[in-house]
């Protein structure tokens, strides 16, 4: 990069330099394939832009012998040289390729937060509901909004008059079924369906795998407080039900149970207006850990392949993100919302004291699982426990127990995207 300040003699002594570079390359590589003549030639043409580099002979005569050598290695180069642009990029990218799979395994690897377990630290995917078609980001703005948000617009018309109603299971969660679709409209993706009814007729929304939905719905149709989950649970016991029996795909009759969200459209509203933002995206430090242990209170991202309480739930070996709560011999016990740990308080981080104090969007702990109510636990020599700081909703080692500590990938180094106000170093 600093070979525009240089001046035109040291310009030409360092492009003397690479042609003999590749002369002695083509020599030691192809001298046996060579003819005598042809190798004598070489050695000649080299040996004089050799001999003039070393006596510092000026940029004219060293141009003269580069014009002299360069017919020789066209003819003798083979694969060499001349080469084409596409051999070129081809190495290039062949190149490239390596140092960022060794990046990536050894130094820094990207990782993208797919839900909310550690919201509101870090985020998964989440809503941004629009009460009105006149909130609806413009398209320019829509534009500017994926670029700097990864964020996808949905927007669902009632096909005709009616309340909209929504389909539940019998534990109260919105029916939904599996689907597939596309992210950026070329990479397949696994996706959640969700049926709404308006009047008599259905319409469907599809949303990648990882969002919550639900928390769309508690935005939309239940606005105005920050603990989503909760929020969307006692809407959810609020609301008036009602069964119907509906028909459906292979020809079965069978009971379906609606909840009422009282609202009412005309064919041509809106039912839904939100945008779903990317969840935060950052580099992890896998270097670190493999000098120091890791510390209670900092995230730490780690492999799921050993963890036996969730293989055993038919999960996919992926990568989680969760805060380390307890390392080996610690005990541990929720006594909501404080997480105690060896008897007192546990410190470490911020997200735990914000958590006991029930600060802004953090909810607390809540005792359930592996630390439920009057069960303090004891971690093993092998292992360490992760909870989410979103304790609420967070399937964590509550639920499918400790992380073996062969598991540990690294830590959270820098959230890198979305430009949101957690870009920046990683918490």
């Amino acid at each position: 990069m600093f070979g525009l300040f240089q001046s035109v003699e040291k310009q030409m002594r360092s492009n003397a330099r690479n042609w003999l570079e590749l002369s002695d390359k083509i020599y030691h590589y192809r001298r046996d394939e060579l003819t005598d003549t042809d190798l004598s030639d070489l050695q000649k043409k080299a040996g004089a832009l050799r001999m003039h580099l070393q006596e510092r002979a000026e940029g004219g005569r060293l141009k003269f012998d580069i014009e002299a050598l360069e017919p020789v290695l066209r003819r003798v180069g083979g694969k060499f040289y001349p080469r084409s642009g596409w051999q070129e990029w081809i190495e290039f990218l062949v190149v490239a390729a390596i140092v960022i799979l060794a990046c990536r395994q050894y130094f820094f690897q990207p990782f993208k937060i797919p839900t909310n377990s550690m919201w509101p630290t870090y985020n998964g995917m989440v809503p941004e509901v629009h009460a009105t078609p006149a909130d609806e980001p413009a398209a320019a703005s829509r534009l500017i909004r994926k670029a700097a948000f990864g964020a996808s617009a949905y927007r669902i018309d009632a096909p005709a008059d009616g309340e909209v109603l929504i389909p539940i299971q019998s534990n109260g969660v919105p029916l939904w079924r599996p689907t597939k679709g596309r992210h950026w409209l070329v990479l397949p993706q696994a996706q959640k369906a969700y049926d709404l009814v308006v009047g008599d007729q259905i319409v469907t929304v599809s949303v990648p795998e990882d969002f919550d939905f639900g928390w769309m719905l508690k935005d939309t149709f239940a606005p105005g407080q920050t603990d989503y989950s909760a929020a969307l649970r006692n809407w959810l016991n609020d609301r008036k039900y009602s069964d119907r029996m509906v028909t459906t795909a292979d020809g079965r009759t069978v009971p379906l149970r609606f909840i009422h969200t009282g609202k009412t459209v005309k064919k041509g509203e809106r039912v839904l207006s939100f945008d779903i933002v990317t969840g935060d995206q950052l580099f992890v430090d896998r270097m670190s850990y493999h000098f120091v242990r890791p510390k209670v209170g900092s995230g730490f991202v780690f492999r799921t392949d050993n963890i036996e309480g969730l293989m055993a739930g038919g999960s996919k070996p992926s990568y989680y993100i969760k805060r380390l709560a307890g390392e080996p011999g610690d005990t541990l016990e929720i006594r909501p919302p404080v997480l105690y740990r060896n008897g007192g308080p546990i410190t470490g981080a911020q997200a735990f004291d914000d958590n006991a104090a029930r600060h802004g969007r953090y909810r607390g702990y809540i005792n359930t699982g592996l630390l439920g109510q009057g069960s303090p636990y004891t971690v093993s020599e092998n292992g360490y426990i992760a909870l989410g700081d979103n304790s609420n909703n967070s399937l964590d080692s509550r639920m499918w127990g400790e992380v073996p500590k062969k598991d540990v990938v690294g830590r959270p180094l820098w959230v890198f995207y979305p430009f949101t106000s957690h870009w920046g170093s990683a918490k």
